[in-house]
Parts: C-alpha cells; sequence; structure tokens
C-alpha cells in the first residue's frame, strides 16, 4: 500500500477525471489475459491501481438478476442463484450486507430485501407481511444470530427480525426520524438520523435510546467538535469506533464508543482523498476504510488515520458490460468467508485476501463483486 500511496502523491495535482481516465486507458492488463467466458472469448482482468505499481485490488465479477447475459465473469447467473429463479431482477439495490453463506441487498424498486444464498445457489425475496412489511429499505445490519435490522425511509422506522425472518418489532420514538445508516454491536444499535442530524444509540436488549453522537446536535461545531449535518451511512471497526459519512459536508467523521469526536478526514472535491457524494462506508478487519462516492462513482480506501491508500472502480460508462465500473454507487461491505467461492474470478496468480462487494442503482451490473488481494 505504501507504493500505491507514492505513486498517487505525484498524482494529486491532477483532476479526479482527469486521474479517471488515464487509469482507465492502462488498467486493462493485455498481460494478464488468459482465456476466461465459456464463449471461448479472452478474458481482460481489471486491476487497480494500473501498471506499474503492483496490483491490489482486481474486479471479480457482478450481476443484476436471476439469469444475467454472459460476459467476462461467464455465467455467473447459474453460479449464484440457479435457472429457477432466472426472472427475478435486482431494481435498485442500495444497502449490502453479508454474513456466513447470505449476501443480502436492499432492494428500493421492489421494496424488498434480496436474500442470496452463496453455499445453495438460490435467490429468495424477504418481503413479510403485516406488522413488518417493508415500505422503502435502505440499509441492512445482521446481529451475530442472524437477527435482521432494517432501516426503512419509507415507515422512517427501524424494522427488527428474528433469524428466522419474524417481525420482532421496530425502533422509533417521539422525534420523527428519517433513518438511513445502520450498525449493530452486542450490547447497541446505531441508526444515523438526517432528520436530526445525529447518529442514535440504542440498547438493543431494550430498544431504549441511550445518547447521540454528537450529545448536543443543535450546538455549533465550535462548541460540538464532531457536528453532523446529513449523516447518511455509518461503520463500526473491531475496537468500537464508529464512522460516518457526512454527505452535506462531504467528509467522514470519526468517533469513539461513547460518542467522543476523534478526527474527520476527506473534504469537498474531486481529487483522490476528497468526495463529491459520500455514501456508503465500511471497514475491514485490518482497519481500512472504504467509502464509495455517488458523485466520481469510485470506491477509495483509506488507512485507519484517514490518509488514502487507493482509489478504484471505473466509472460507469466506461465499458459497455459494466466491466470493472461502478454507477451510482450506494453501499459497500467486505467479507473474508466467501473468498474461496469468488477465487475462481481471479487472475492466475492474483491472490484474494477479501471481498468487497458494493451495489449501484444504474447501470448493468447492479452488485460488483472485488477482490483485495496481491500477486502470488
Amino acid at each position: 500500500m505504501t507504493r500505491v500511496l507514492d505513486c498517487l502523491k505525484s498524482a494529486r495535482r491532477f483532476r479526479w477525471a482527469g486521474y479517471a481516465l488515464a487509469a482507465a486507458g492502462m488498467m486493462l492488463l493485455s498481460g494478464g489475459c488468459s482465456t476466461g467466458p465459456a464463449n471461448g472469448g479472452t478474458r481482460k482482468y481489471v486491476f487497480f491501481p494500473p501498471p506499474p505499481v503492483a496490483p491490489r485490488v482486481q474486479y471479480l465479477t457482478g450481476f443484476t438478476c436471476g439469469k444475467d447475459p454472459e460476459a467476462v465473469s461467464g455465467k455467473f447467473a447459474e453460479f449464484i442463484v440457479g435457472q429457477e429463479i432466472s426472472a427475478v431482477p435486482i431494481l435498485k439495490p442500495y444497502g449490502v450486507a453479508i454474513s456466513s453463506n447470505q449476501l443480502l441487498i436492499c432492494d428500493t424498486g421492489t421494496r424488498a430485501v434480496d436474500v442470496l444464498d452463496l453455499a445453495q445457489g438460490t435467490m429468495q425475496l424477504f418481503s413479510p407481511a403485516g406488522m413488518g412489511k417493508l415500505g422503502v429499505p435502505i440499509n441492512i445490519a445482521l446481529d451475530a444470530d442472524g437477527s435482521r435490522y432494517v432501516t426503512d425511509t419509507g415507515r422512517n422506522q427501524v424494522l427488527c427480525y428474528d433469524p428466522a425472518g419474524q417481525f420482532t418489532g421496530m425502533l422509533d420514538d417521539t422525534n420523527a426520524l428519517r433513518p438511513t445508516g445502520l450498525a449493530v454491536t452486542a450490547e447497541r444499535i446505531y441508526i444515523s438520523d438526517i432528520n436530526t442530524h445525529c447518529v442514535r444509540v440504542y440498547a438493543k436488549a431494550t430498544r431504549q435510546l441511550l445518547f447521540t453522537i454528537p450529545r448536543n446536535p443543535k450546538a455549533d461545531e465550535d462548541t460540538e467538535p464532531g457536528k453532523l449535518y446529513m449523516p447518511v451511512n455509518l461503520a463500526l471497526d473491531t475496537q468500537g469506533r464508529i464512522y460516518v459519512s457526512d454527505l452535506s459536508v462531504c467528509r467522514v467523521k470519526v468517533f469513539d464508543a461513547e460518542g467522543k469526536f476523534l478526527r474527520a478526514f476527506g473534504g469537498q472535491g474531486d481529487l483522490p482523498g476528497q468526495f463529491a457524494r459520500p455514501k456508503g462506508i465500511t471497514v475491514d478487519r485490518a482497519g481500512r476504510i472504504f467509502v464509495v462516492d455517488a458523485a466520481s462513482q469510485t470506491c477509495q480506501i483509506f488507512d485507519p488515520e484517514g490518509k488514502l491508500l487507493l482509489p478504484f472502480g471505473e466509472p460507469g460508462g466506461g465499458s459497455a458490460d459494466g466491466t470493472g465500473t461502478l454507477n451510482l454507487p450506494a453501499a459497500v461491505c467486505v467479507d473474508y468467508d466467501q473468498v474461496g467461492t469468488f477465487q475462481k474470478f481471479a487472475a492466475p496468480g492474483f491472490v484474494i485476501e477479501e471481498l468487497i462487494i458494493i451495489s449501484n442503482q444504474l447501470g448493468t451490473q447492479k452488485v460488483s463483486v472485488f477482490g483485495l488481494g496481491h500477486k502470488n
């Protein structure tokens, strides 16, 4: 990663658009081609950063529905969902979460949660009726036992379900919530609320509000460091720190587990390390922070202190079949358990360390799968 950062420092004088176009011209590595799709064509492996820097991220595959046209990934639909539900589409995904062999996608178009079983190769729509009926599901978080928590901007509530999908209640209070981001720990539920401009922290056992981040959302930044304006998404790291993407000021703000402001990074702009419309955010086991930007249509990786390591993902429209592109990306998650499942999409000699899964609200690939790894 150090070599990547050194390379980027010398390129920061260029505007983001110029950087993306220059990278796009080099990222299809002709030297890394091999026989790929089942139709006998030659696969072009897409890496980031472009050469001569050693590759760290590879685009692996993507999908839109139960049966997609054959592309660089081959018949991925057969691998992921099987033929019996080939007409099921993913229309307008937002939140994504993965646990064990299940990938869950909040689809604001179908107003349901798509549940993809990577082990069985099946896909189901989670669309409960009655009190637990979904309005506009936008984000989802999974508890260790498989319980599901869904932020719903149609109902302006957080809906709670047990591991079997049975509705167990909701989180709301006398304030008119506009919940967006969501994260859970063993004892707490964190909800970003753009109506009250804060992150609301609840006790999981009682579902009672404990405190807000910042403690006084109405204070100004001079008296309340870390003031939030439009907290759209959030993530937690292994130390319990809270990372919030603040759309209005184009920054990521970091707090400790009790809501004390620690630092911020980013800022409005079109240079690497800056944001135009930051949305989904996640943190991996090494403390690396992943932030997708719906305007630049990229994902940027930062170190634990907020220093840029690597941007990746060509903006949508750069590839006719969506290979390696992001198109209005909304959310991102990382996973380790399914690395073996996706290793077959990697270029020869490229070892995947973790998966990066990104939802796209437009384009031919509604879900893009990348691998963070290294050349063997």
